[in-house]
């Protein structure tokens, strides 16, 4: 079987990167942080032989995909608009949708916002949580799990690194300083 082959694809607000291989019902393959849909180029191949079409998009903001400026751009609507408007775009009306990660919450979210569209839903490595009754912060210190990896990277901790902007290639994030490409 052929490897899995690239392209652009414009939707209404953003233009997404995706690998794509197979023939037969959609499954979408959403990635974690810091990844990129190269991340799923095992499981593609495996679906598509399984006979599946395989689409892994790099999200907004990641890998070859367009990269908003806003911060407000990010929120789990867009993300989940972003599949919904890709799954159209593939010329399909419904998909599975499978998320590892942080792509975990937007296939949940697309699959409860949109279950005419996404009739199965699978999250790898991160447990499904319904909205938290506070921060984050609050709540994991209210668990106990004051060392959890994420607090070490809220502002105040001495001794500790922060999450920057990191350019990787023609994308990175708008705190880095360097000019975006059009």
């Amino acid at each position: 079987m052929t490897a899995y082959t690239t392209r652009e694809i414009a939707l209404d607000s953003v233009t997404l990167h995706v690998a794509e291989q197979g023939v037969g019902p959609l499954v979408l393959l959403v990635h974690g942080w810091p990844e990129c849909h190269r991340s799923w180029r095992h499981q593609i191949a495996a679906l598509a032989e399984a006979g599946y079409r395989a689409v892994a998009p790099d999200l907004r903001g990641f890998g070859g995909s367009s990269c908003p400026a806003e911060i407000e751009a990010y929120t789990q609507l867009n993300l989940v608009g972003d599949m919904v408007a890709l799954v159209s775009a593939l010329g399909e009306s419904r998909a599975v949708i499978i998320g590892h990660d942080w792509g975990a919450p937007v296939a949940w979210n697309a699959a409860l916002l949109r279950p005419d569209i996404f009739h199965a839903v699978a999250g790898l490595s991160v447990p499904y949580a319904p909205r938290n009754r506070g921060p984050i912060t609050q709540v994991f210190r209210e668990l106990g799990m004051a060392k959890f990896y994420m607090m070490y990277f809220q502002e105040g901790r001495p001794g500790r690194a922060r999450i920057r902007g990191r350019c990787r290639g023609r994308r990175c994030g708008a705190s880095c300083g360097r000019p975006q490409a059009s």
